[in-house]
């Protein structure tokens, strides 16, 4: 008989309520095995990727794309024995769970997960793992099947309990290593949600199936590049790596332009209004805003400084053959002139511990880059950027780049940063007064890049001009502080050959 498992929604980060579906990576009728991804969701903090635990046949996709659903609601079915019997039309999703044929020890033991009557073995999901880690995680990696197991007792009760066990335990599993949400969202009573939210054209979605190998997977991944967007020019449609890099090659641009374009709202014909309901990334940022706003005395200070030797320098480098293959902007040099000055007024790349009554002084530099996606502002950092060298600095501002331009901004990569760069200049804006992202003391906005008359030595010239400004916390840092770190930033912008004395 068919075995139906349903998959409710995990919590993929301590204090996660409600995730939208975002997309949809399978559909009805489709083979998957334990650990492929089903579907893309979005949190408060970015999206996330849900494998699956259980193998099988999708049966049904409970939820449409674009909904918002608790964490525990069940969005997705899958037939664990589809060979069992002839399969019935796919379960309602307003028939109540009891109503299904509960999980039987045999096709747990299927999929890799323990009946509750056999030893864990290391290596095998559900047992220890090298390292100390567990391999119940999903997405951990694939299952070992060399592991022996013991005979199943034929007691329905105790099989049955065991089975109900490890269900609830696979489902808690399904956890991405991420860090909590700042604040909870306002969760919805769990009556008020629909058995079913309504798919298009008879059960089916949008989603149409990519076909890449893995190493072409991971290319695309590492690179930024969305495989739904390239046009496959491999046999039987299949995307290769030449295709993924030639569309990585011709994104073009450079870490200047870390800013995607602002979504564009529709508007129906006749329309005085459209209301955007607030959610996920948009909805933790203004959280976000609102309370650094609030709560850290800001105070901002500005500088316009002469970058004719940046950007020559700039240009030196992109002919030097270590850079050769490295996009190299202006933005590298003022992220290593901040690390500089960083280490000259450390106070600014400290934080105010409200609870402890103290100001915790970082010594490491974790640098953030804000980043407007269609999603909302994202600031994803750079660990420990004060040790790079500056092409690993460069590399790792790259990826950056891509990564957040591809909106696959985990939530791992915008915790724990110390200082921020907010690069207003690619929309032509001379300057602002940035607000402090929330646990740092610090943000930098960094100016348009123009040519304009300039004094030199006595005479008026053509140079090239930006135009800096920092906020900072007046809890944290006095006024000498920040611009003592503001005139050593400009400094060294204004003469690189600086960094050497100041370093």
């Amino acid at each position: 008989m068919p075995d139906y498992r349903e998959f409710k929604l995990p919590d993929v980060g301590e204090g996660l309520i409600e995730a939208e579906i975002v997309t949809w990576k399978v559909k009805r009728g489709d083979e998957v095995k334990v650990n492929d991804i089903v579907v893309e969701i979005e949190t408060a903090k970015s999206l996330v990727e849900l494998p699956t635990p259980y193998a099988g046949v999708v049966s049904d996709l409970l939820v449409a794309e674009g909904a918002t659903i608790a964490v525990g609601t069940p969005f997705f079915v899958v037939d664990v024995d589809p060979d069992g019997a002839p399969s019935p039309s796919s379960p309602s999703a307003s028939s109540p769970p009891e109503a299904r044929p509960s999980a039987s020890a045999a096709s747990l033991a299927e999929v890799g997960m323990p009946t509750g009557d056999e030893p864990i073995e290391p290596g095998l999901i559900g047992g220890p793992a090298p390292g100390g880690r567990t391999s119940v995680l999903v997405g951990y990696g694939p299952r070992e099947s060399t592991g022996k197991r013991r005979a199943r007792t034929t007691d329905s009760a105790a099989v049955q309990a065991a089975a109900e066990s490890a269900v609830d335990a696979a489902q808690a599993a399904v956890q991405v290593a991420v860090t909590p949400a700042a604040a909870p969202v306002e969760q919805p009573p769990i009556d008020e949600l629909p058995d079913a939210l309504p798919l298009t054209e008879a059960g089916s979605t949008a989603h149409v199936t990519v076909l890449a190998k893995p190493p072409v997977r991971k290319l695309a991944k590492d690179l930024g590049v969305d495989l739904a967007t390239l046009r496959p020019t491999g046999d039987g449609g299949v995307i290769t790596r030449s295709d993924v890099e030639a569309a990585a090659a011709g994104g073009g641009g450079d870490a200047t332009a870390a800013v995607a374009p602002a979504p564009t709202w529709s508007r129906a014909p006749g329309e005085r209004e459209t209301r955007i309901p607030v959610k996920g990334v948009r909805k933790m940022t203004a959280q976000a805003m609102v309370s650094s706003a609030f709560s850290a005395p800001h105070v901002t200070e500005f500088l316009t400084v002469d970058v004719t030797r940046t950007m020559k320098l700039v240009e030196r480098l992109k002919q030097h053959r270590e850079f050769a293959d490295v996009r190299l902007s202006a933005l590298l040099v003022l992220a290593r002139a901040m690390i500089i000055a960083i280490n000259r007024t450390p106070e600014i790349n400290s934080t105010w511990d409200e609870a402890a009554q103290e100001i915790v002084e970082k010594h490491y530099v974790n640098l953030g880059i804000a980043a407007a996606t269609p999603r909302g502002l994202v600031v994803p950092n750079i660990k420990d950027a004060d040790r790079m060298t500056l092409r690993e600095l460069a590399e790792a501002l790259g990826e950056l780049v891509a990564t957040a331009r591809a909106g696959k901004t985990q939530p791992a990569e915008m915790q724990q940063g110390t200082i921020t760069i907010t690069n207003v200049g690619v929309f032509g804006i001379d300057t602002g007064t940035p607000i402090i992202n929330p646990g740092e003391s610090a943000i930098v906005a960094f100016g348009a890049i123009r040519e304009q008359p300039w004094v030199v030595r006595g005479k008026v010239r053509a140079r090239t001009v930006t135009t800096l400004a920092v906020s900072f916390d007046h809890r944290v840092v006095d006024g000498a502080g920040g611009s003592r770190f503001l005139a050593d930033v400009g400094a060294i912008l204004s003469d690189p050959a600086l960094a050497l004395a100041l370093s």
